[in-house]
């Protein structure tokens, strides 16, 4: 959807990506300096979902920690249910580039207008290679991850900083919404339709300490009978309402005195 728009990506015909099922890719300049321990993506909800888990959901959890993503953490039976991880160790691809000029954010979007759309790659470009290396950070995307879980002093000699351009790309072959499944090693889950009585999920990016949530990506899931019943009602034809329609009496015809001869 919508209608007419492409089934799928070039994205998804190459490596890695084969086997994904979605992607989240993005990039963006802070407009403040955020500490590394405090930048957190995941997913949130606003109400509680506590009645609605599915039974397995703790095994699931647990396979998920083990296998994907250790440093995820989070608690779905509050009020404002949580999974977070911290985005360092969490987003799949993380690319730092160079720190901007006063027009930061403008220049920035002029200089991305109209090029092609590759897949985000892991490193550095124009002085970000650099301080990736002043920090010890490994060039492989996996044992950045990994290097980032191995330590609390890590994150805090990282920070997001303020005016520099950062390119981030999120995907997983795990999370199926044909069938709305967690699909782990040796385990499958139908979740999505549990969640908030409603087929949705929602992504963050977010600063944990501040609460201020840099970006918010919500897929919705549609049933194919709704999607195609309101397709079916926007083609009819329009009928005017006939309580619309209004007529207006006709008036007499009076001569004025300068139409007369």
């Amino acid at each position: 959807l919508p209608r007419g728009a492409p089934s799928t990506s070039s994205y998804f015909s190459k490596p890695p990506h084969t086997d994904d099922q979605y992607s989240i890719a993005f990039s963006f300049v802070p407009k403040r300096t955020i500490p590394g321990k405090s930048l957190v993506f995941g997913n949130d909800f606003e109400h509680p979902i506590r009645d609605r888990i599915p039974p397995g959901f703790s095994a699931a959890f647990r396979i998920l920690k083990w296998a994907i993503d250790p440093g995820l953490e989070g608690d779905v039976y509050a009020d404002k249910p949580y999974l977070y991880g911290n985005a360092l160790s969490s987003i799949n691809v993380l690319s730092v580039g160079p720190k901007l000029g006063d027009n930061g954010l403008d220049s920035f979007i002029g200089v991305e207008a109209g090029q092609d759309e590759e897949p985000i790659t892991e490193g550095g470009f124009e002085g970000g290679q650099e301080l990736r290396e002043n920090l010890n950070i490994p060039e492989n995307a996996a044992a950045r991850q990994k290097w980032f879980l191995g330590g609390h002093d890590r994150l805090e000699n990282w920070q997001w900083e303020q005016g520099r351009v950062y390119k981030a790309d999120f995907f997983n072959p795990y999370l199926d919404f044909n069938e709305f499944a967690l699909k782990l090693p040796g385990f499958s889950l139908k979740v999505l339709g549990y969640f908030g009585g409603e087929d949705y999920l929602r992504y963050v990016l977010k600063d944990k300490e501040t609460g201020e949530i840099l970006f918010v990506v919500v897929f919705t899931l549609l049933p194919k009978e709704q999607v195609e019943g309101e397709e079916a009602k926007s083609s009819r034809p329009s009928i005017p309402d006939e309580t619309m329609i209004t007529t207006e009496p006709e008036k007499r015809f009076e001569p004025r005195e300068d139409d007369l001869d």
